[in-house]
């Protein structure tokens, strides 16, 4: 299963992003797909606070925009939402030790544990921060 972090999310919702077309077809082709895909619920926080926020995007996205857009990709039904488990703390404890992870990372970090506690093969990001995660999957599906 393929999992999407905030960046991508925003990339397809922003028509303004240089990187929209791409993030666009690359989501719309998992939504509308046969197989499981997945967003983790950190991500959709993370996509509603930064696509309405004023001082990142002008204008930014207006809420009930976003609110549709986040009902839009709950509405495929290959879709599966990811959140914590009761496994999650130990997950995330060893990822947070093994990258010497603090600060920012720590959301990252809390990605990478929700994906592999879910069986996540692949994160789809261009966040280049996830790779200080062994054994962690990670594709730019915006270049090449």
């Amino acid at each position: 299963m393929i999992a999407l972090d905030t960046n991508v999310l925003v990339y397809a919702h922003r028509e303004d992003s240089e990187w929209h077309r791409a993030a666009a077809a690359r989501v719309t082709a998992l939504a509308e797909g046969r197989g499981p895909w997945a967003i983790p619920w950190p991500c959709v926080h993370e996509f509603l606070a930064i696509v309405t926020h004023p001082r990142i995007f002008s204008p930014p996205t207006p809420l009930v925009a976003a609110l549709e857009q986040v009902d839009a990709w709950l509405d495929s039904p290959t879709l599966v939402l990811l959140a914590e488990s009761d496994t999650h703390w130990t997950r995330l404890r060893q990822l947070l030790q093994s990258g010497k992870t603090t600060g920012p990372k720590v959301h990252d970090a809390r990605i990478a544990a929700i994906c592999a506690q879910h069986g996540v093969r692949e994160l789809w990001s261009a966040d280049r921060d996830f790779n200080s995660f062994p054994d962690f999957r990670v594709t730019n599906p915006l270049v090449g």
